[in-house]
């Protein structure tokens, strides 16, 4: 993940007078954007606007808003109205020239997008209801709240992206390609501070799979051996679920075959996760996790009880960084430690 760091001086600097009436879509940097950010080449910037904040990650996923949704489920982004996506992610945080409403903003976007070929699936305003599943109208910080997780996001001028939707609205296009399907979901959030976009962009790929190495019973005993631990990759679960995954069975096969063949061996099961989400979910998360591990092999495999514990580290323990999908996805792992 590529993160540059937010501007500390103030927003919403740019002259009125340099706002000429017809603006619209732009692309291309602008002298004040934070270093090494650009417009997404398929959407543009509002003209005026400047990027403040910006953060990509090459393959991870993320939830986007596809239709009304209820509050109370803001936060988890689960749910009616909501969908999860997996791709390069490239997030936006623009700050809006003045005297423009977040009306006419998302007009331009909407234009400008179906002119290179996006259908729109959703549009929706706070302040009419047409977010909610209620249909009654509400303040925009719900709808900040769905950008994704504060403790993750980059900060917007030292403060939550939510902080900034006193009223908001919402627009989400889509583009088929053959490549993949690109979807755009664009935020704007209004205030008695000034006005933001934030964009984000998903371009739906494959993974580049066969990164993490399976290891066989003999290599686990020597990684033990070496070390009094080992990190498995082949144990698998859902994005934020806590049982374990059927193509899970070829890496579980041979911690099994590793505890037969050293029937004196006795092993702690740690759970470990990357940095998304609280560390008290996580942490909890990890704890379910391994537990699962632990259940999975006392009653599939006939290991005694006795020989196995369990233990959730979350993400306090990574042994990567959490700034790219690479290092996130060698911190998401399973840890075998000798007792």
């Amino acid at each position: 993940m590529i993160l540059a760091s937010l501007r500390s001086s103030s927003i919403g600097t740019f002259l009125a007078a340099a706002i000429i009436c017809t603006a619209g879509l732009t692309s291309g940097a602008q002298t004040a954007d934070v270093e090494g950010s650009s417009d997404h080449p398929l959407v543009g910037r509002y003209e005026g606007a400047e990027i403040v904040g910006y953060q990509v990650a090459e393959y991870d996923e993320t939830t986007i808003v596809e239709g009304p949704f209820s509050p109370v489920d803001a936060i988890g982004r689960t749910g009616t109205g909501f969908k999860t996506v997996e791709g390069r992610i490239i997030l936006i945080y623009y700050t809006l020239p003045e005297g423009r409403s977040s009306l006419e903003v998302l007009r331009n976007y909407e234009e400008s997008l179906k002119a290179k070929g996006f259908s729109i699936q959703f549009t929706c305003a706070t302040s009419k209801g047409t977010c909610f599943e209620s249909g009654q109208p509400e303040g925009g910080y719900s709808l900040g709240q769905t950008v994704g997780d504060a403790v993750a996001l980059p900060r917007l001028i030292d403060d939550y992206v939510h902080n900034w939707f006193a009223e908001g609205r919402y627009l989400l296009g889509r583009l088929a390609r053959p490549e993949g399907v690109v979807y755009a979901s664009l935020y704007l959030g209004e205030n008695d501070r000034d006005n933001v976009a934030i964009l984000r962009v998903v371009e739906t790929k494959e993974l580049e799979a066969g990164k993490i190495v399976f290891l066989e019973a003999a290599q686990l005993e020597q990684a033990i051996a070496d070390t009094g631990r080992v990190a498995v990759y082949g144990i698998l679960f859902d994005f934020d679920q806590d049982s374990i995954r059927p193509d899970s069975k070829p890496t579980l096969d041979e911690i099994a075959k590793l505890l037969r063949d050293k029937p004196e061996l006795k092993l702690k099961i740690v759970g470990h996760t990357d940095n998304q989400g609280s560390a008290e979910y996580n942490l909890d998360l990890s704890r379910r996790r391994a537990s699962n591990v632990v259940l999975a092999l006392t009653r599939d495999y006939d290991i005694a009880a006795d020989r196995l514990t369990s233990e959730g580290a979350g993400l306090t323990q990574p042994i990567a960084p959490n700034d790219t999908e690479e290092g996130r996805a060698k911190n998401r792992r399973v840890e075998l430690v000798a007792l």
